[in-house]
């Protein structure tokens, strides 16, 4: 009778050992497996490559599939081990089995948006509709992508901010394939007007731009030479500037105007209307 009162009294201290092990193994396992895989994501591609030359950046649908296998097995473990831990306190599996199918269903419901992050996401880098380093408008959002997640878009716009786009509101994409889009702007000269100082003054004002607004303003200014239109009398200047998306804007009230008020001072007659701008995707 005494023997069976020990086994009874060490009984239940092997459960609580047992279940102490089982925890320690999978935190230890999981921490293993992430680890692991962090290192694998932040390994540069070769030893010659940048520092932001990495797997993810390089390949992002093995970092994507890597990431996803690690979710899954991190689920997996830890599944497991709370099974075997409710089994110890002597819960069936089959309950247990049960209740994870109608909790992981309610679940599924109350998640419906994550569920669309993923899909889409995973559509996006398997589709190769956008790549990372490309310019793209998303939305209202426009700039580089920085990374494509299973959740998370990430661009990164004009000002170096980081504009994380859940993948569920990405419905229409704009590509930029150049990086940037090209303005044209042409500039009709007077009748009378000397040719060499008025190129002097729009080639120091297009220099004075680009050194003001070296952020949006991708380039310096490219003169392309004073042309004749056929047919008539006049002539004009052409001047292409390379511009970040979007930036339209400084073109026409910036650059356009101090053109304009340079060219008032030799012809007061001259108007707005003799500048014009037209604009091509690179």
């Amino acid at each position: 009778m005494k023997l069976l009162d020990i086994l009874s009294d060490i009984n239940p201290i092997l459960r609580i050992f047992l279940v102490i092990v089982l925890a320690l193994v999978s935190i230890f396992a999981v921490k293993l497996i992430r680890r692991f895989s962090q290192y694998m994501l932040t390994m540069k591609v070769d030893s010659d490559a940048r520092a932001e030359d990495i797997l993810p950046r390089r390949y992002p649908k093995l970092a994507t599939i890597m990431t996803i296998l690690v979710s899954a097995v991190t689920f997996a473990i830890y599944f497991v081990a709370i099974g075997m831990i409710l089994r110890e306190f002597k819960i069936s599996l089959t309950t247990y089995f049960a209740s994870a199918t109608v909790i992981g269903l309610a679940v599924g419901f109350g998640l419906q948006g994550f569920v669309q992050d993923l899909v889409i996401g995973l559509t996006l880098i398997f589709s190769d509709a956008i790549a990372i380093g490309e310019m793209v408008k998303l939305g209202d959002e426009i700039g580089e992508v920085d990374s494509i997640g299973l959740r998370f878009t990430v661009l990164i716009n004009l000002h170096g901010q980081r504009i994380m786009i859940p993948n569920r509101n990405i419905a229409t994409i704009s590509q930029f394939h150049g990086g940037c889009i090209r303005a044209y702007v042409d500039i009709q000269l007077p009748q009378q007007i000397d040719e060499k100082a008025m190129l002097h003054t729009i080639q120091a004002i297009a220099k004075g731009f680009y050194d003001q607004h070296q952020s949006i303003v991708l380039a310096a200014p490219e003169i392309l030479g004073i042309r004749d239109v056929k047919g008539n009398q006049w002539r004009y200047l052409r001047i292409k500037v390379k511009l970040w998306p979007g930036q339209t804007k400084i073109i026409e009230e910036t650059f356009k105007e101090r053109v304009l008020q340079a060219l008032k001072k030799s012809d007061a007659d001259y108007a707005a209307w003799m500048i014009t701008v037209t604009y091509k995707i690179e």
